[in-house]
């Protein structure tokens, strides 16, 4: 990590708050709980124990690896479906092959995020490809779940494929900082990412020592999730560490510093920074799906019992009344 670099950042335009930004101070920290997805592969719940007020628009996001995986270890998920939200992955290291009941999906690797819009509904399926499974090896990324208003939920599906080299690159006035920005827009750059519901979708590295003060809007929420190393938030300097996750209160900035020293294995701090503008609107999320009201909920269950939602492709020899992981 991480898998998109440059070897001088001070090449790239520079970004910082003006001198006039109110900090957004940090409200809570939060540690995420580890577990097991799909067919077993360990992911940290990022957001698990944060009041959704503080979430709004996003969901659910969870870290997925680091893990090293020896031959034949690799595990993906089994065919699932979706309906009512976007689902944003993030590979840094490894590959994953999406595909769904639809004839959509791709491969995603070092960099690449795949951006799923489900919508009205479909079936897909996540696993690495079989030559990672043979072989084994590093895989890490992240999963993360942006709701769609109520005007947008049964929008027909789609797919966007964001690979590595078309992330907007930044950094900060010293240089010491890498900003990738996958989606929406930092200080006027925007990131090749295409949303429904507006956010922002940073991955940054701080060298040790570095610190960024970026300008932030008003309007949407903030995040600051910890992938790798140690370092603090806010003009405050709280403590964060990996796996844990930082909430911003109001403001038109915010700030990340990495630690002066880091662990050998993670020289730098890795963050992933959020931000959205809220829907504000009645969520009801159970499993796969996420409405506006029970009802809702129920036709959603009701819909894919019944098939409505797609058929998994007969080569796979499944129906559509599987796995509901």
């Amino acid at each position: 990590m991480p898998a998109v670099t440059v070897e001088n950042p001070l090449t790239l335009p520079r970004v910082t708050a003006p001198a006039d930004a109110v900090a957004r101070p940090v409200l809570t920290v939060t540690t995420a709980p580890s577990g097991f997805e799909g067919e077993g592969f360990p992911v940290r719940r990022a957001f698990a124990g944060i009041n959704y007020r503080h979430l709004d628009p996003f969901i659910m996001m969870d870290q997925m690896g680091e893990v090293e995986y020896a031959p034949g270890e690799p595990k993906g998920t089994p065919w699932h479906p979706h309906r009512g939200f976007e689902t944003v992955t993030y590979i840094i290291d490894g590959a994953f092959d999406h595909q769904d009941s639809h004839g959509g999906g791709g491969s995603i690797t070092n960099g690449d995020t795949q951006w799923m819009t489900a919508g009205s509904g479909l079936l897909h399926i996540e696993a690495p490809p079989e030559a990672l499974v043979m072989s084994g090896g590093l895989f890490h990324g992240l999963q993360l779940w942006v709701n769609l208003p109520a005007e947008d939920k049964m929008m027909a599906p789609r797919y966007q494929d964001i690979r590595g080299g078309q992330v907007q690159l930044l950094t900060s006035p010293d240089g010491g900082a890498l900003l990738r920005v996958i989606a929406g827009e930092l200080d006027g750059h925007a990131g090749p990412g295409i949303t429904h519901t507006p956010i922002t979708m940073i991955h940054a590295t701080l060298a040790p020592g570095a610190e960024i003060t970026l300008p932030w809007r008003e309007d949407f929420n903030g995040l600051a999730y910890v992938l790798a190393g140690r370092g603090s938030v806010g003009a405050e300097r709280r403590p964060v560490h990996l796996g844990q996750t930082a909430v911003f209160g109001a403001g038109s900035s915010l700030t990340v510093r990495a630690d002066e020293r880091q662990e050998s294995r993670t020289p730098d701090l890795e963050v992933v920074l959020l931000g959205g503008r809220p829907i504000r609107e009645p969520m009801v999320h159970y499993g796969p799906f996420v409405m506006n009201t029970k009802d809702e909920l129920m036709q959603a269950f009701e819909d894919f019992q019944k098939g409505r939602l797609g058929t998994v492709p007969a080569v796979h020899g499944m129906s559509a009344g599987g796995p509901a992981a």
